[in-house]
């Protein structure tokens, strides 16, 4: 099998530019020991939200749109599949989610035979009001953590996680078990300085991701990569990174400058 064309590479990372099903179909058989995957939510809907204190719409591009219930779990389930062919036996999936889409990602893990092993709340306590003020202000996103089977041995860093005091998670104290719910704020200015993506993840969610599930020197995978985050986490905790994403803005512009930083920086 012949891989991708890459967007770009180094010795620590490859990017590639297209469509995800077609690329993870095309990469190495069961080589990344993680993926985190965040997939569009389906949410741009024309309705608005709250950002800095005013009405924003809430359309985040095309890509965000609905095509109706049956074709989003066909989108769904066709790249959790090839997800499934390039993670190693005993590796780990982190897919990302809101009301809007996790319940149909986690059905299409179940359907494809994925053995779930938590579902992670996380909180963000900066989190913006509810303007309409007719339902329950949303204030978490849902992760689920699953492993290809139920005989697989997945990874897991529990006595480092269990060791850790988080800055600013108001539930995990020092010395004790690592829990199903982190409060972790959204992204601040400094993780935006290359510019702005709309749907990014804080560097400490995903940081917390590689250090509970991505053995040392492993390979984190992400195919809807967006502005990099979960190549950032990874380049700093000492993994390798593959990326995907459909927008080459994104890549050339957040992704790619993101990588090289933290190349330059924290891995000389």
């Amino acid at each position: 099998m012949n891989n991708p064309d890459p967007f770009a590479r180094s010795g620590d990372y490859t990017l590639y530019h297209g469509d995800a099903v077609e690329i993870l179909n095309q990469l190495p058989r069961e080589s990344a020991d993680l993926i985190f995957a965040d997939p569009p939510y389906n949410l741009s809907n024309d309705g608005t939200t709250c950002h800095s204190g005013k009405r924003v719409p809430v359309n985040k591009g095309d890509w965000d749109k609905s095509a109706g219930i049956e074709a989003d779990f066909e989108f769904h389930t066709r790249w959790i599949e090839a997800c499934r062919g390039v993670l190693k036996p005993d590796g780990t999936i982190w897919i990302s989610g809101t009301y809007h889409s996790v319940f149909s990602c986690g059905f299409a893990l179940q359907r494809g035979g994925w053995h779930i092993l938590n579902d992670i709340a996380w909180y963000k306590p900066n989190a913006a009001p509810n303007l309409a003020c007719r339902m329950f202000a949303a204030s978490h996103e849902t992760l689920i953590w699953a492993r290809k089977s139920k005989d697989a041995k997945h990874y897991f860093n529990y006595a480092e996680l269990k060791a850790t005091k988080f800055e600013g998670d108001i539930f995990k104290k020092e010395d004790r078990q690592a829990r199903s719910v982190w409060c972790i704020p959204t992204p601040g200015s400094g993780e935006k300085k290359y510019g702005k993506h709309p749907a990014q993840k804080p560097l400490a969610l995903l940081d917390r991701i590689i250090l509970a599930a991505c053995p040392p020197q492993g390979l984190v995978a992400d195919p809807f990569c967006g502005s990099g985050t979960t190549g950032a986490a990874a380049l700093k905790r000492g993994a390798k990174f593959i990326g995907i994403d459909n927008s080459r803005d994104y890549l050339e512009k957040l992704a790619l400058p993101r990588l090289e930083e933290v190349v330059r920086k924290d891995r000389g």
